[in-house]
């Protein structure tokens, strides 16, 4: 799919999953060997033209995630490219034991969709959103973990993916509208993050909807005399440890996601860099260790102070400006 001014707009305007559902179309164009699976979302995965599409390419098992992953397997071992897709909460955490077993133990790959990731249904309560899903299937072997940032990074995303032949679980988060980062056509492989913006006294690392949060602080903070560079870090799995290792002699590292401050990017990076014998000092930011009050999206993020303004007021206040 052409990256233009035309698409990016486009799926701004439609958000995160009818894009999954226009990607999976142009996708089963030139894949025949491609079926996708749901656990009876494909209306709300964005699928229903895909569905009419391709009806041979096509299963929806019903509510039954952990089937799902089953009969997923059995496929990928045939030699189908296979993509499931259900609710975020629903895809890490209902379905862990046969990921475990089946992605992770045996290495049958298959493309895994999170639905609405992060605090987007949170208005739903903290049953239906989910941010502690990367920290989860991190720590499974055999399985990549990628948060996109704008709906031109979910079609690269997935055009890479279906080449990548390993699992891959992919963090679709949501909001009112998808922020557009990428304006024009740009290189994505996963495992290599993408440089966005250059800077000399601090570096931000950020992936999802955070990308976006990041560059607007990053503004905030170049009015008050900070300059920073920033980085989509959208492969939390396997890292890009070559960039990490180019951004060692700033004093100040952070990192920005909208999952928990236990087990995702930021833990990811710490990971890394305890081993290294001269380092930044590090800033977490994300979810703390609590579940948000339910409201809506804007309310959550303020919850959670992930917003552009108050990032840039935390930064400020680390390195006493």
């Amino acid at each position: 799919m052409e990256i233009t001014a035309k698409n990016v707009k486009k799926w701004s305007t439609v958000g995160a999953r009818p894009t999954f559902g226009m990607t999976m179309v142009e996708l089963a164009k030139t894949n025949p060997n491609m079926i996708v699976l749901t656990a009876d979302v494909s209306t709300s995965a964005g699928l229903e033209r895909y569905k009419k599409m391709f009806p041979e390419q096509f299963i929806d098992v019903g509510i039954a995630e952990q089937n799902m992953m089953g009969i997923a397997t059995a496929l990928s071992k045939e030699g189908y490219c296979v993509v499931t897709t259900t609710f975020a909460p629903f895809q890490s955490m209902r379905c862990l034991e046969q990921i475990r077993v089946n992605q992770g133990y045996m290495g049958l790959p298959v493309i895994m969709v999170g639905l609405s990731s992060g605090l987007y249904h949170c208005y739903l309560g903290n049953t239906h959103c989910c941010f502690e899903d990367a920290a989860i299937l991190r720590s499974i072997p055999n399985i990549a973990v990628v948060t996109p940032a704008d709906g031109a990074e979910i079609v690269k995303t997935f055009e890479y993916a279906v080449n990548y032949h390993k699992s891959i679980y992919v963090r679709l988060i949501e909001g009112k509208n998808l922020p557009i980062i990428y304006k024009e056509d740009f290189s994505f492989s996963i495992g290599k993050a993408n440089i966005l913006r250059e800077g000399q006294d601090i570096v931000i690392l950020a992936n999802g909807t955070m990308v976006a949060q990041a560059l607007t602080a990053a503004d905030i903070l170049q009015e008050r005399g900070i300059s920073c560079k920033v980085i989509d870090f959208h492969t939390i799995k396997p890292l890009d440890t070559e960039l990490l290792d180019s951004v060692i002699d700033y004093p100040l590292l952070i990192t920005i996601e909208e999952h928990s401050v236990i087990g995702g990017l930021g833990s990811a990076v710490a990971e890394y860099m305890i081993q290294k014998r001269r380092k930044p000092r590090q800033l977490f930011m994300g979810i703390q260790d609590f579940y948000p009050h339910s409201s809506d999206y804007e309310t959550v993020l303020k919850q959670c102070g992930l917003t552009a303004k108050q990032i840039a007021e935390k930064i400020v206040s680390e390195i006493g400006e």
